[in-house]
Formats: structure tokens, C-alpha cells, sequence
């Protein structure tokens, strides 16, 4: 048997697999995973809030089992492949003698745990990390055509994982700017864009509206620093549990001696560093940096093997966090153990009421991409998340959703809708209620285009908007009706106000099928003292305004 797998190993490892199968089986679908569920519905080189991994590994995972499993399947062995290449990363015969030691610093990593079962754009994020960081290693020991090749392969992973992936990529490269010098390396830059590039065609495609939303549109709040800069720190805790004092030592430890130790440091200080100044802008997510637990890994145990101290506390502590996570992980799965409720209870339970209320309707959920995709999942039935302008775009705004409701009698699920006669509770006790809708239509998919100069709020000067109309059939005017979102400078929706625009054109009467039609509108006087952003939104037969404009700066 070879050295680097060996029996305790293989049965460790084989252990976990069953666990996370498991675990994977019996526990419901969390939001996000219905919604990445919803995107593998379609396959594409790329979806509206991520890249298209995610999609990719839930496809795969539907080829060999239904429900839950059939989403999470691939997450399983991807988690388990993280844990090979984290070993085979990890060099000297020493280490067989710490198997133990290994799986429970690895076990006792919050995320690394729970993305061992869970299908998020992060489990092939970590799974890709680790592969990237093992090619680099083989790479630099000795740089040649196929090492190249299979690192560029491995980069373009990925990115095709998560976007965030970029730093890693970047930080590596600040570690060893002699790269810059290698034409190896460079044959690995080429070979990645040219994997890659699908999806710069599939961005291009849908007018780069992914990095628009995340860069530019994605709605932020006043600065805090106990939300934001203290939460990061709060964050570099909760990765690590009761181990994070003897992770970090580790870490601070640790002489970057050689160009792949050097790797690492600079990869985790690289993510820490960009994160803690980002924290000062928005707030930092947990799993924003989880791609630090990967290096550390490896930094954490070369130091237990050579040091008592750190190898008795990891052990220690990494026992106590295995306790709790496993405890953790019975409790989603068996809501009676937790104190909280968690989003992996109760759903097949609000779901199976609402299905018996209305049967096979087609539902239309308004403002909620979480419920959609969990009602389809569960019950199989056409559903739509109808995005209005006190919300934000999602996948829904771009696939085809929208088509399989039109003309189609509907259950319109609404948080506007009140005392309706049919209601259902969802799993924390809320109350949604909704009605039935004839002949539903809807009209989300136009975009309005203004002139790309300085606005101000001039309520006697008009402007032009070029309403665009992608549908393959002609719109009645008469149904639409046009309002001006004011935001605030975090581009948070402050009021609604409707506007008249009228056609450039008095005779128009229809918008023309993929054809654009001007109109001119003047600013309403806003509620809301010194607005920072406004964007225009159409309704439709009397719908709430959506969002068929990006937000615009005022001056």
C-alpha cells in the first residue's frame, strides 16, 4: 500500500465519506442550496450571483440519486477529495504516525466541516484551493509543459467555483513574483482564460450583470464597527472553534523557508489583510474567508508534527469541537436538539400545506428567491420569484422563469397581501398569504436605458428612457405604468413615487418586440430628504414596480 494512504487513513477517510452521505441523506435543503438546485435546472456557463460550478456539481449529483442526495452527492466526494490533496500536500513520512491528528484539525474546522456535506459555491472553492495549491507545488519543484498545463486547468476551476477565488490566485502570485518570468507559467495563464473563457463569453453575453450587481448594485449599510470590522475578527474565530489560539500560533509561527510554505503565509495574511480593509466598507461574511482554512491546514500540521505543545492542544480542542459539530450536525437534521430554529428544518412541512391547499398550481412568489426554488424542489411544480423594486435581481430576473407563468392561472404569494383566504405558515411561524391570478402576466425582462451623463433632481428639466422590449411579441402601453426608486448613498430603496412618461412619439401605442421605444419622464419630488441614487421600475397590470433599471448617481 502506498505510504501516503495508508489503513488508518483510508478507514478515516472512508468513515467521514459515510458520515457526510449520511448527513446528506437525512437533512433538508437549506435556501441557498434550493436556489444553486433551481440554477442546475438549466445548465449554463454562468448564473446571476455566481459562476457556474456550483450548477454544475448539482447536475452531476441528480445523475445518481433524487432528493437531497442528488443534490449533494458530488459536495461528498469533493469535501473527501479536499482531505486526499491536503494530505499529499503535506510531505515526510512523520505524518502517518498523526492520522488522528490530521482528520480532527480538519473535522474541527467550522466551515470545512459543514461544507463537507452542505452544496455551496464555496465546497468546490475549498475543494479547488486545495488541488490548486498541490499542482503549484508539483509545478515549482519542476516547471514543464504538462504541470503547466494541468495548473492552468486547476485555476480556471477555481474561478468557475467562486469569484472570490481570484485572491487566491493573486496572493500566490505575490509570493513568487519570479512567475512572472516563467513562460511555464504563463502557458498556465493562457490555458486558464482559455478554459475560462465560456464564461467570459456567458458575462458578455448578459452585459457582465454578475460583476455589476457585486461590484455596483448590491445594496450596503452605514459603517459599523461592531458589525463589520469587530464581526470580521468575530469571523477568523468562529472558523476554527475552540482550536483558533493554537491555528493561529501556528501560523504565526511559521518561517516561510521555502516558495511553497511561502505560498501559504501569503495566501492566508493576503485574505486576512484584504478582508480586514474591506471590513471597513461592508460587512464581512464568514464563508468569505474560508479559504484560508485550506493553507492552514497544512501550516497547522507541519507544526504539531515537529512541535508536543501545539500537537497536544489541537488534539485537545479539536476533540471538543468534534463533539459539538457532530451535535450540530444531528440538530439539523432533528430540530428538538437546537435552541434556534435553522433553515433545514420545517420546509417540507410549509411546503406540503401549501401543495394541499392549491395542488398542482404554478406559484409566483414575490420578492423571495429562497421560497421559490424550495417549493419547486419539494413538490415539483413551476414556480417564479416575481422581483419588485424593494428588492434585488436574482437568477430569476435572467433565465426563463418568467415565460412558464405567462398566460397561465396562478397562486401569487405575496408580503404585500393581507387577510387572503388562503395562507400558509412557514417553518419560523411567518404568515404568507396569497390569491389566485387568471391569465397571469408579467413583463420583468424590460429594461430601461437612460443617457449616460449627470443627473440631478431638476423637477422642470426632462429626461429620455429608452425602454427596451426583449419579449418576441409587442407590449400595450396602456399597461404599463413607470415610477423612480429613490436610494439612499448605500443604495438602499427609500421611496416609490410613480412618474408620467410619455412616448417621444404620440402615436405609439406599443412597445415593439426586440425593438426599443424612447420616452421622456421629469423627476417627482422625492420624500426623502437628499436621495444619494435613483433607478426607474415598470409595472405591469398593476403589479408592483420591478426593476428594470441599474441604480444612477445623483449629483
Amino acid at each position: 500500500m502506498p505510504q501516503k494512504f495508508q489503513k488508518p487513513f483510508l478507514l478515516l477517510l472512508g468513515a467521514l465519506l459515510i458520515l457526510n452521505l449520511a448527513q446528506a441523506y437525512f437533512t433538508e435543503l437549506i435556501f441557498d442550496e434550493a436556489y444553486y438546485w433551481h440554477y442546475a435546472q438549466k445548465i449554463a456557463f454562468g448564473y446571476f450571483d455566481h459562476p457556474p460550478m456550483v450548477a454544475w456539481m448539482i447536475k452531476i449529483s441528480s445523475f445518481f440519486f433524487d432528493g437531497e442526495l442528488g443534490v449533494r452527492f458530488v459536495s461528498c466526494l469533493f469535501s473527501t477529495g479536499t482531505l486526499v490533496i491536503l494530505w499529499m500536500s503535506i510531505e515526510g513520512s512523520e505524518k502517518n504516525q498523526y492520522v488522528k491528528h490530521f482528520f480532527l484539525l480538519a473535522f474541527s474546522m467550522t466551515l470545512l466541516n459543514a461544507y463537507g456535506f452542505f452544496t455551496l459555491p464555496d465546497t468546490p472553492l475549498l475543494f479547488f484551493t486545495a488541488l490548486f495549491l498541490y499542482t503549484y507545488q508539483q509545478f515549482i519543484k519542476k516547471p514543464s509543459a504538462l504541470p503547466s498545463v494541468a495548473l492552468g486547468l486547476v485555476m480556471a476551476g477555481l474561478m468557475y467555483s467562486k469569484y472570490h477565488a481570484v485572491l487566491v490566485i493573486i496572493f500566490v502570485l505575490l509570493s513568487n513574483l519570479k512567475l512572472l518570468r516563467n513562460r511555464y507559467a504563463w502557458l498556465a495563464v493562457i490555458v486558464s482564460l482559455a478554459a475560462y473563457s465560456p464564461h467570459f463569453i456567458w458575462l458578455y453575453e448578459n452585459e457582465f450583470i454578475s460583476i455589476k450587481y457585486h461590484l455596483f448594485e448590491r445594496p450596503n449599510a452605514a459603517y459599523s464597527f461592531e458589525k463589520y470590522t469587530l464581526g470580521f475578527f468575530v469571523n477568523m474565530i468562529a472558523l476554527f472553534g475552540l482550536a483558533f489560539p493554537w491555528v493561529y500560533r501556528s501560523l504565526f509561527k511559521v518561517k516561510a523557508k521555502d516558495t511553497f510554505t511561502k505560498a501559504l503565509v501569503f495566501l492566508v495574511y493576503g485574505i486576512l489583510i484584504f478582508f480586514f480593509i474591506s471590513s471597513f466598507n461592508r460587512r464581512i461574511q464568514t464563508q468569505w474567508i474560508i479559504a484560508i482554512s485550506i493553507p492552514l491546514v497544512i501550516i497547522v500540521f507541519n507544526d504539531l508534527l515537529q512541535d508536543e505543545k501545539t500537537r497536544k492542544w489541537i488534539f485537545r480542542m479539536g476533540l471538543v469541537n468534534a463533539v459539538v459539530l457532530l451535535y450540530l450536525r444531528l440538530g439539523l437534521i432533528i430540530p428538538a436538539l437546537l435552541p434556534i430554529h435553522y433553515e433545514s428544518h420545517g420546509n417540507r412541512a410549509w411546503v406540503r400545506e401549501l401543495q394541499s391547499k392549491i395542488g398542482d398550481t404554478p406559484v409566483v412568489f414575490e420578492n423571495t428567491y429562497r421560497l421559490a426554488p424550495m417549493y419547486a424542489f419539494y413538490t415539483g411544480n413551476s414556480t417564479f420569484s416575481l422581483n419588485n423594486i424593494n428588492y434585488r435581481q436574482n437568477q430569476y430576473s435572467i433565465d426563463d422563469s418568467e415565460s412558464s407563468m405567462q398566460g397561465k392561472d396562478v397562486f401569487y404569494v405575496s408580503p404585500y397581501l393581507r387577510n387572503e383566504k388562503i395562507a400558509f405558515t412557514n417553518a419560523k411561524g411567518g404568515v404568507y398569504y396569497g390569491k389566485h391570478i387568471n391569465n397571469f402576466e408579467s413583463y420583468r425582462k424590460l429594461r430601461c436605458y437612460l443617457e449616460d451623463k449627470p443627473f440631478s433632481l431638476d423637477e422642470t428639466m426632462s429626461h429620455l428612457i429608452k425602454v427596451y422590449n426583449p419579449y418576441n411579441h409587442d407590449i400595450d402601453i396602456q399597461k404599463l405604468g413607470f415610477a423612480i426608486g429613490f436610494l439612499n448613498d448605500y443604495k438602499r430603496i427609500k421611496d416609490v413615487i410613480p412618474i408620467v412618461a410619455k412616448p417621444t412619439d404620440s402615436e405609439i401605442l406599443t412597445l415593439k418586440s426586440n425593438d426599443t421605444t424612447n420616452f421622456t419622464f421629469k423627476f417627482p419630488k422625492p420624500k426623502t430628504l437628499r436621495p444619494g441614487y435613483f433607478r426607474i421600475g415598470i409595472s405591469e397590470n398593476e403589479l408592483r414596480y420591478g426593476l428594470n433599471g441599474n441604480s444612477i448617481k445623483l449629483d
